[in-house]
């Protein structure tokens, strides 16, 4: 069917008599009259599909949609290739919903199969599940996946996005656990602070960004290092795009790997649907919540797919459940898998060096102007943080003014974000109108 089409009165009537029932009333004889609903809905007078579209356009008018965007902090515009939304937008993906009876939908349960291959891959974890809902729930997951007995303490980045702090600190409040933030020195997490707060026999594990959230890298692996010394997990949240130059969260001896799935071809869209991929070490396999799908041969030979492992607790025993997580972004992590195909592992390289050599530009560019610095040392991605000599909203504002979408303002400087898709010279036009907007 190429879209949807409401039945006539005439198959209305066939359907029912299909069924024995008579009429519309009969079909739903077993609601209680009481419970009826009698008389017009309070709704709109129907249009034509000519005024509906131009009722519809002018409501989409208000919103605003910048031609270049330079903010990130944790929702990034990359290039997406018309083959990824085409792909995606095949009715037999937009319909098909969760595997309930897993055996008869091979064709969203490949999807699952190739989207978790892949985020091994990128990660360097040896098992995947089929997403969860965004980046900060994954993240919030993967500590409790960490919780044991006597071991309940979450430590967490203070250089994480604050959203995810927040909601870390919701479900560690929810289970009744503890959540205490690492403190960052110069726009990165401080070792001495970690090692301090580490020696807690309760620690159960480290939450860490890599890149930050100032965009900053990390030293991962020696603030893994810490955690493992005292007995804890290391829990490494990635931004996807980044992973295809830098170490993978295996190379930096994390147990799991998290991050916000939305670069991997999901348009801003005014903030979602996202979603949040998860990875582990083997030896946590039964704890990922969710979904795990799994490859195998039929009865006959051929390759087949199947639901490998689900943590039943989550629908039958839910006392005992770890996770609350019980459905799936399907559809968005299909559409990531297929971007990631279209990509390809050199392409999505090239898009990230691409994105971090612009983002270094625009740095150099910014600080010529007197007044701009950047007050954390070290490499970083495509993400900075830049003080600024007059107030953010003033520089924000020129900008808009000429349709750039600025950075997020933060204390007294701005949180900077260059992408792929931000030409050269829309840079050395956002350096001018920085320079006017300061006075110089």
């Amino acid at each position: 069917m190429g879209g949807y089409l409401p039945s006539t009165e005439g198959e209305r009537r066939e359907m029912l008599a299909a069924i024995g029932a008579e009429s519309m009333d009969a079909l739903f004889d077993e609601i209680p009259e009481a419970a009826r609903f009698h008389g017009e809905l309070n709704l709109p007078k129907g249009l034509p599909e000519l005024e509906l579209r131009r009722t519809m356009e002018q409501m989409a008018g208000k919103n605003k949609v910048f031609s270049t965007v330079l903010r990130g902090a944790g929702a990034y515009r990359h290039y997406i290739p018309a083959a990824v939304k085409y792909i995606a937008a095949k009715e037999e993906f937009v319909t098909a919903y969760t595997p309930y009876q897993p055996e008869l939908n091979q064709g969203i349960l490949q999807a699952m199969f190739e989207y978790q291959s892949m985020i091994c891959a990128l990660t360097g974890m040896d098992v995947s599940n089929s997403s969860v809902y965004d980046g900060a729930v994954a993240a919030a997951e993967a500590a409790a996946m960490c919780r044991e007995r006597g071991r309940t303490t979450v430590l967490v980045s203070a250089a994480m996005h604050p959203d995810t702090v927040a909601t870390v600190q919701t479900y560690c409040y929810g289970a009744g656990s503890r959540m205490v933030v690492v403190p960052e020195k110069g726009g990165k997490t401080d070792p001495d602070a970690l090692r301090a707060l580490a020696a807690d026999e309760t620690v159960c594990c480290l939450l860490l960004q890599q890149p930050n959230f100032y965009g900053m890298f990390e030293d991962a692996q020696g603030l893994g290092e810490i955690i493992h010394e005292a007995g804890g997990k290391f829990i490494l949240s990635c931004n996807p795009i980044a992973l295809a130059v830098m170490k993978t969260p295996a190379e930096c001896g994390a147990d799991i790997a998290v991050g916000e799935g939305q670069p991997l071809g999901l348009p801003l869209s005014f903030g979602g649907p996202y979603l949040g991929f998860m990875a582990a070490k083997g030896a946590l396999a039964r704890k990922l919540p969710g979904r795990i799908v799994g490859e195998t041969v039929d009865r006959d030979g051929n390759r087949a797919f199947v639901l490998t492992l689900q943590a039943r607790e989550q629908h039958i025993r839910r006392e005992k459940a770890s996770s609350n997580i019980c459905s799936n972004e399907a559809h968005c992590a299909l559409t990531a898998a297929v971007y990631m195909s279209v990509m390809g592992a050199a392409g999505m390289a090239e898009a990230a060096r691409q994105s971090m050599s612009k983002a270094h530009y625009l740095a150099k560019r910014l600080c010529e102007i007197p007044g701009v610095s950047l007050p954390y040392e070290g490499d970083f991605f495509h993400e900075f943080f830049s003080r600024v000599p007059v107030p953010a909203r003033r520089i924000l504002q020129a900008l808009e003014e000429r349709n750039i979408l600025g950075g997020l303002p933060l204390g007294d400087g701005i949180l900077w974000c260059v992408t792929e898709t931000v030409s050269r010279g829309r840079l050395d036009e956002t350096v001018e109108i920085v320079k006017e907007a300061c006075g110089q």
